[in-house]
Parts: C-alpha cells; sequence; structure tokens
C-alpha cells in the first residue's frame, strides 16, 4: 500500500519536499520525495530532545519534579513551556506553571541540565539514548535541543513508530508525555496566535480544541507532535493509530498554513478510508 494522498506534496511551494506515514508496529504505509534526503528540523527537534530527557528520567539520572532551568522551575516546567524563561533569551518573564511561554531558552537550559546530570554532552546523550537505538544513523543534533537537529522522513518515521509503540521507555512515561501538563494554561502558539487553553505535554504539542491549527479538522484532539519553522513537522493521531511526517525546506508561512492541514486530512481520510 502507498498512499496517494502523500503526493500533495508536490503542489507545495517548496524547493524540496519529502513525507511518509506509519503505524504503531513499524509498517511505512508510504513515502513521497527523497525520504533519505537531510533537512534541518528547526522545532521538531524538540520531541527528540524531550525523549532523551524521559531516557534520563527513566534511568535514574533525573527526576521530573526536580529543580531545573529558573528559580522555582523544574525539568517538568521545561518540557512542558511553563518555565517562565522568554521565548529566545534567558530571562525570566513570568512565574514557573502561570503561562505557556513557548521557549527555547528552556529547552536549551533542559539539555544542559541533563549534560550536568549524566556527564555526557546532550547531543551525544541524544544520539545514545534515542537515535542510535532506534537506528536514525542520519540524525544529529548540531546545536541547540530546541532548534538544531538534522534529520530524515526515513529517520522519523523510525521515532514515530517509537511513539506510537514505546519500546526505549515505558509506554506510562510516554503516556505522561502525551497528557495535558499545567491544564488550563493560556498562551501563544507560535504561528497560530493566542490559544485558551494552550494545551502541552512534556515536549509535545497537544492539539486538543486548538483553532487554528497546523493538523488537520479531522485530527483528534489527542493528537500529539510538533512543527518546525524551517517547514518541517510530525504528528501522531492515537485514535487513527497512524503518525505523519513532512519535511521541506522552506521557511513555515502562509503556504505551511494552508497546505499542511489540508495534507493532514487526506492522509487521515486515506487511512481510514
Amino acid at each position: 500500500m502507498s498512499l496517494q494522498s502523500l503526493a500533495l506534496i508536490e503542489n507545495w511551494p517548496v524547493p524540496t519536499a519529502a513525507a511518509g506515514v506509519v503505524r504503531a508496529d513499524g509498517t511505512v504505509l508510504g513515502t513521497h520525495g527523497p525520504a533519505d534526503h537531510r533537512f534541518p528540523l528547526a522545532s521538531v527537534t524538540k520531541p527528540l530532545a524531550a525523549y532523551a530527557a524521559l531516557v534520563a528520567y527513566e534511568e535514574g539520572a533525573v527526576e521530573l519534579d526536580e529543580p531545573a532551568g529558573p528559580p522555582g522551575a523544574t525539568v517538568r516546567h521545561l518540557l512542558a513551556h511553563t518555565s517562565g524563561l522568554a521565548f529566545d533569551e534567558h530571562r525570566t518573564m513570568s512565574a514557573p506553571g502561570e503561562r505557556r511561554l513557548y521557549s527555547n531558552a528552556g529547552f536549551e537550559q533542559l539539555g544542559d541540565h541533563i549534560a550536568k546530570a549524566t556527564d555526557i554532552p546532550f547531543a551525544e546523550y541524544l544520539r545514545q539514548a534515542v537515535l542510535e537505538p532506534l537506528g536514525m544513523t542520519s540524525t544529529s543534533l548540531e546545536g541547540s535541543p530546541a532548534k538544531d537537529g538534522v534529520s530524515t522522513v526515513a529517520d522519523l518515521l523510525r521515532f514515530a513508530a517509537e511513539l506510537q509503540a514505546p519500546r526505549l521507555l515505558d509506554p506510562r512515561t510516554v503516556a505522561e508525555a502525551m497528557t495535558v501538563q499545567y491544564p488550563g494554561t493560556k498562551g501563544v502558539l507560535p504561528g497560530y496566535g493566542h490559544q485558551n487553553p494552550n494545551d502541552w505535554g512534556l515536549g509535545f504539542e497537544i492539539r486538543g480544541a486548538k483553532s487554528p491549527h497546523w493538523t488537520g479538522s479531522s485530527s483528534s484532539p489527542r493528537t500529539f507532535g510538533h512543527f518546525g519553522q524551517s517547514g518541517t513537522f510530525l504528528w501522531t493521531d492515537p485514535e487513527a493509530r497512524v503518525a505523519a511526517v513532512a519535511l521541506a525546506d522552506r521557511a513555515f508561512g502562509p503556504w505551511a498554513v494552508e497546505a499542511w492541514p489540508a495534507f493532514t486530512d487526506a492522509v487521515l481520510t486515506e487511512v481510514r478510508g
């Protein structure tokens, strides 16, 4: 089976794009475009970094509720974008747990915290904890754990299968990561404006009832994932029992706001068909 809906990426106004869909058992339902082409992930780096953080938690290197980041904040706050840190600056904008302030700085402090706790540079920890065990040999972290990952559709489909049927983590840990942290918290979803509530798990955005949104109108509220400013996204829809990855080399903008939901709805329609 190869999904016809994936061919919609040919209509995207981008130089290069690739996409794929995978089931929980690792069955790839189809790919389109150069699945082995390495793309900058931008913020799709965050779910990978979060998964490494959860491995560190299960290994006993860190606790989710131990102090990390600004005063009063914890590892959990950093993962859930509620530490109070600014978007791209290491300064505090609000008290921990008060607002959903989407923060690259928070993920950088998370990476530093785990590097200190494990005595391994974070990029290397990510490689050992997540990338190597999943066979993601074309993926690397080349700087900030918030935004400097590089990967391929083929590799991210391996990660997306792991999210649906965890082998590296206890399924209960992954379920917690996909559960809303600090429910009812308001905040801005980058590119999509103020959302109330702005639901987020541990490193993964949760669709909930957000509108507008980068997933589809037929995506279930339990859908979780992330998109990146480099024109990239990964979502998993637990109700459809499927995950999708799309990578492109044009910055997020109005083209993506228009193209991505239609792509997602077409994929879901075909999968459910």
